[in-house]
C-alpha cells in the first residue's frame, strides 16, 4: 500500500514537471515573462557612425521574450546597438565607440543568459 502511495506521489510531480516545462519551451512559463503580447523590440539609433561590429552567440534564449530581454540589456549600454536573433541564438552589436567586453559579458549574464562565443566582425 505505501508503494503505491509513493508511486502516486511521484506520477503527480512528474505530472507538474512536465506541464511546467511545456509552457516553458512554448514561451509560456513565468522563466520567460509569460504572455508574449507588445515584444515588438525598437531598434536602437546609435549617435555617432558605427565603429564596429561584434557577434555574440548566445546561450538560454527560448522564445521572442528572451531575445527582447538580451536586446534590451545590450542596448542599456551607451553607445551599442543590438540585433538579436532567436534561431541562430545570435546578437549582433553595432557600436559607435568602443565597447569593453567585460560590459557585454556583465549586462547578458545579468539578463540570465550566457555568452558562448564573441567575434569581431568589423
Amino acid at each position: 500500500m505505501v508503494d503505491a502511495i509513493i508511486i502516486g506521489i511521484v506520477v503527480v510531480l512528474l505530472w507538474f514537471a512536465l506541464k511546467g516545462s511545456m509552457k516553458h519551451f512554448k514561451g509560456d512559463g513565468s522563466c520567460c515573462g509569460g504572455s508574449h503580447k507588445n515584444l515588438d523590440v525598437e531598434e536602437k539609433k546609435l549617435k555617432y557612425p558605427i565603429i564596429g561590429k561584434k557577434v555574440l552567440k548566445i546561450e538560454g534564449m527560448h522564445c521572442d521574450h528572451c531575445v527582447k530581454h538580451v536586446q534590451n540589456a545590450i542596448n542599456s549600454i551607451d553607445g551599442a546597438s543590438a540585433k538579436v536573433d532567436l534561431k541562430t541564438q545570435t546578437a549582433e552589436v553595432s557600436y559607435d565607440r568602443e565597447i569593453n567586453d567585460d560590459d557585454l559579458y556583465r549586462v547578458i549574464e545579468k539578463a540570465g543568459y550566457h555568452i558562448q562565443s564573441m567575434t569581431h566582425a568589423l
